[in-house]
């Protein structure tokens, strides 16, 4: 259905011998219903199942609804039950304003067969507006010469609310001059009048403060006040006077701003200053205020805003004269807005029928009224369509008209007819208003659905959650009604190992797409699946696509250290020479990662260190690198926890401990990782021991070192063939070199040389020295000694 232009489709077919039988009846009867402001939206009204006579689930099976003008919906109608109710809160000054009763007209059609009802609904007032005055402070200047009785009109206060609740009287505060007597004016509003009760007298008591107070007429009363400042004046006994004391005039509602409606004189019989008058609008309402205006000096009273007859027909202005001794007359002019032709008909679709079934009899296309805001000969309608059309126009009730088919159609000849409704009015000039309406025929079921893509490609991240929306698919079919209704399935799978009905499931209205379970990339990173889309009609037609899903990496999965194993027995020792230079590479850390892409990129970070910038990893390889020259001074136990981070948002980690070992060579034993945690645990003893055994050896030694000095020089001095090689007499120890290369996990290949004191026999060591197949490109020369920080308890040096 449609209304203004924008209306639902429904497809119904009404013959037209039975519209018409109950037609002449229905406009007979009129009924009327109330309702007080104020009351909440859903509030019962009446039940119109009762009110007209019909059964229960009669007021649904025959399609009835609530029209009102200009389609704004006050009420709304509950079919089955027939409970008429409230469509929302109504606030009867915003509908109606002053104006009394307040109707709301609205008709109730029913469609199946046609037929309608006229009602409308009063909203009654209640007493939520209290008495306001625009004015809260008013100033009167009245001349002390004023006899008893002198009536001053005071600025009167303004109430929302219409009849009883409406201004019922005013009161003014106890006074020994003064009382107040409430006047009504041609118009049913009241205002307060001031009466001089006793002469007044300036130099007794030159000014006077007062209470004005207006009441309307609800229960409870409402109150609004104001202040009346009264300033006696000196003697200035003539007021000005208008003659006439009450103009009326005519303006056309399109008059231009400025245009000039009346000129106004007053005359004040009095001499000198006291005669000079200044006009303005005396208790201007907002409305009048915005929209005339009065020259001060002349008295000619203009439009200040475009008037609107649809809105306001006549305007009641109090022009005050006021001399310059504070006297004052008033005057009465009664502005009437005269109709011109500016408003343009319009239509209202109550039912209309987009589509007709092909070789069907007459059939009502569409219902609608038409109306006009004008008055007179300029709202006056008449309606109209194309003559080369087969549809005609039927009148019916108060301006409501019927569209219907004048034979029946054949799709085979026209499949659309574009009708235009034209509807003008009497005025002049003549005003008109086009309506159009699209007429399909309807056809039977030959076109399959069609899909918006051959292949769809979705992509859903892994670990999602169950029943997540992971896309959708659209089909068209480019029939009507039931033909054009697509439902979607499922197809069989391409791959009978993929656990489809376990993977995704799909709406079969809308075709969205929903994932039946978290996927996971590692397990499954994509799979295809075939989907239907079949119409309703009969037969029905179908077509399929193919949907192929990838599914993305997340970060699930934390690094995992292959190498040094963490799990094992015993943990794997690393050994470093205290010669090694800065950058040797000690061991490698080895981790991978089950994700791909950036979540997969691993980089690592040294984290704690026995000794920190001893060691390095390298971030990109996992390289662990001496970072400076060892020396005597660091410990020879070292632990190094490693910390390994991929790329991912947010990041995972795992982390490795390596046990590091320096040694003077590879000769020297090292402990097991056992004896090593317990060497951790206390390293002072051992400290303690060498430092004892070092002291106390240092004068036993002295001339021992200077005795070993002079043979080596003495050696090297006779032409040894061999650097680093010394004769030594038979003895346990074999004089040949002992070749260690290759056992560890260093980079470099190391000779030692076993060297002992010649003709001694009692295997006691002379020295250790080390033999560097390749050291930066060439061996040590026979020139290279040891240092005294190099020195042993053990009688060895490392050179």
């Amino acid at each position: 259905m449609e209304v203004g232009g924008k209306l639902i489709c429904r497809q119904r077919q009404v013959f037209f011998f039975f519209f018409f039988l109950g037609l002449a009846q229905a406009g007979s009867e009129f009924r009327r219903y109330s309702v007080v402001e104020e009351t909440e939206g859903s509030s019962f009204v009446t039940n119109l199942a009762k009110d007209l006579g019909l059964g229960q689930g009669e007021l649904s099976r025959r399609g009835a609804r609530v029209i009102s003008k200009g389609n704004k919906l006050y009420l709304q109608l509950h079919q089955e039950t027939g409970d008429l109710l409230l469509n929302e809160k109504l606030d009867r000054e915003e509908l109606c304003g002053q104006t009394e009763p307040c109707m709301l007209r609205f008709q109730v059609l029913l469609e199946n067969p046609l037929e309608f009802f006229q009602a409308e609904l009063q909203v009654i007032d209640i007493n939520d507006h209290a008495p306001v005055f625009m004015d809260r402070d008013m100033l009167l200047k009245i001349s002390e010469s004023s006899p008893p009785g002198t009536k001053f009109p005071l600025k009167n206060a303004q109430d929302m609310d219409v009849g009883r609740n409406n201004i019922e009287n005013y009161t003014i505060s106890p006074n020994s001059y003064f009382r107040v007597l409430t006047r009504k004016r041609s118009d049913g509003r009241k205002y307060p009048e001031l009466v001089l009760d006793k002469v007044l007298d300036r130099e007794e008591e030159p000014e006077l403060r007062l209470t004005l107070t207006a009441q309307d007429g609800g229960s409870p009363p409402r109150f609004g006040t104001a202040q009346v400042y009264i300033e006696v004046l000196d003697i200035n006994d003539n007021a000005p006077e208008f003659e006439p004391p009450f103009y009326r005039v005519q303006i056309p509602e399109d008059s231009p701003i400025g245009y000039l409606i009346v000129k106004v004189s007053a005359t004040d019989i009095d001499i000198g200053i006291n005669r000079e008058i200044s006009y303005s609008l005396f208790q201007a309402s907002e409305e009048i205020s915005k929209t005339f205006e009065i020259n001060v000096m002349t008295g000619e009273i203009r439009l200040k805003k475009q008037l609107d007859f649809e809105t306001t027909q006549s305007y009641e202005v109090t022009i005050e004269a006021r001399d310059t001794g504070s006297l004052s007359g008033k005057c009465t002019v009664l502005t009437q807005v005269m109709d011109v032709n500016d408003n343009a008909p319009e239509v209202t679709m109550s039912a209309l029928t987009r589509q007709i079934p092909e070789n069907s009899p007459e059939t009502v296309v569409a219902v609608f009224s038409v109306s006009d805001l004008d008055s007179e000969e300029n709202g006056k309608i008449s309606c109209y369509i194309q003559d080369d059309l087969p549809f005609f126009l039927k009148s019916s009730m108060e301006n409501f008209y019927t569209l219907v088919t004048e034979r029946p159609l054949d799709r085979e000849t026209r499949a659309e007819y574009n009708v235009t409704i034209t509807v003008t009015d009497l005025g002049t000039p003549r005003l008109k208003t086009e309506h159009n309406i699209t007429v399909l025929v309807s056809d039977v079921n030959d076109n399959a659905p069609a899909f918006t893509q051959t292949s769809y490609t979705l992509s859903v991240r892994e670990n999602n959650s169950p029943a997540l929306h992971i896309g959708s698919v659209r089909a068209t079919d480019r029939d009507a009604g039931a033909n054009a209704q697509v439902t979607y399935s499922l197809l069989p799978p391409l791959d009978p190992h993929v656990p489809l009905a376990s993977l995704v499931s799909i709406n079969p209205d809308n075709g969205h797409l929903f994932a039946l379970r978290s996927l996971d990339y590692e397990a499954l990173r994509a799979f295809e699946f075939r989907v239907g889309a079949a119409d309703r009609g009969s037969p029905a037609l179908s077509s399929q696509a193919l949907v192929r899903v990838l599914v993305a990496d997340d970060n699930d999965n934390a690094p995992f250290v292959l190498y040094p194993l963490q799990n094992a027995s015993a943990p794997c020792t690393e050994l470093v020479p205290r010669a090694a230079e800065a950058g040797y590479l000690v061991t490698k850390v080895v981790a991978v990662d089950g994700d791909s892409g950036q979540n997969a990129w691993l980089s690592y970070q040294l984290l704690k260190a026995t000794e920190p910038g001893l060691f390095g990893v390298w971030a990109h390889n996992g390289e662990v690198r001496t970072a400076r020259l060892l020396s005597e001074r660091d410990a020879a136990k070292h632990r190094l926890l490693v910390l390994v981070k991929d790329n991912g948002e947010p990041p995972l980690s795992a982390s490795v401990t390596l046990h590091v070992l320096l040694v003077d060579g590879f000769s020297q034993p090292y402990l097991p990782a056992p004896e090593a945690e317990a060497a951790d645990a206390a390293p002072a003893a051992p400290l303690t021991v060498y430092l004892v055994v070092a002291l106390a050896s240092v004068s036993s030694l002295f001339v021992f070192s200077v005795l070993v000095f002079v043979a080596v020089r003495l050696c090297r001095r006779g032409g040894a063939a061999s650097v680093g090689r010394c004769s030594v007499p038979e003895g346990p120890f074999p004089g040949h070199l002992v070749d260690v290369s290759g056992t560890g996990t260093l980079s470099q290949s190391y000779q030692y040389e076993v060297c002992l004191t010649g003709g001694s026999g009692t295997s006691e060591f002379r020295f250790l020295k080390p033999i560097v197949t390749n050291f930066q490109g060439h061996s040590p020369g026979p020139d290279i000694e040891e240092t005294p920080n190099f020195r042993k308890d053990f009688g060895f040096s490392i050179q």
